[in-house]
């Protein structure tokens, strides 16, 4: 599952195992590098909708001893044995971003974004690559390849995806 949410005092059934699977990403984080980033939220905004981009105040720092204990988070900083600690109103954790949403109960207008500084996406760049196109089924299926360096991606779109690819590069071609 992609993104689990949980919140206190929900009743969706799926709470309890949204809060084991945070629990147990949190605990995971333990001696690895994060980024912890604030932002304020305006009561009409999502905080996936905010701007993350990197600003002053945000941090980068190796995770020490992650715990959930009741539900507060806790934490320390590799270079600082004092520990710190959240208790959250509301938790998403976007698994494949490998990003951990966490709202305060103390600071309603305040959204935590931690994100794991191991994940990041590998930029394969390639310049006028030949391009194959087949079809697998319903699925279409892309291929481009670029020989100067020897290397090939191959991208199977469903129907839907392929759809949804045309109209963005239609809306780009017009813009």
């Amino acid at each position: 599952m992609q993104i689990q949410t949980w919140q206190q005092g929900s009743s969706n059934p799926e709470n309890p195992q949204n809060f084991a699977a945070i629990r147990q990403w949190w605990q995971g984080l333990n001696g690895k590098e994060i980024t912890w980033k604030q932002r304020l939220l305006s009561p009409s905004s999502e905080a996936s909708t905010l701007n993350w981009e990197k600003v002053r105040f945000d941090e980068e720092f190796v995770l020490i001893d992650p715990q959930i204990r009741g539900i507060t988070l806790y934490w320390r900083k590799i270079d600082n044995p004092q520990e710190r600690n959240t208790t959250p109103d509301k938790l998403i954790l976007d698994s494949i971003r490998q990003q951990l949403y966490i709202f305060p109960q103390s600071q309603k207008e305040l959204v935590i974004r931690v994100e794991s500084s191991s994940f990041q996406y590998q930029t394969l760049e390639m310049r006028d690559p030949q391009y194959l196109y087949s079809l697998s089924g319903e699925n279409h299926i892309l291929s481009l390849r670029d020989g100067t360096q020897m290397l090939e991606v191959k991208v199977t779109l469903t129907p839907e995806n392929l759809k949804q690819l045309m109209r963005q590069l239609l809306q780009s071609k017009e813009g």
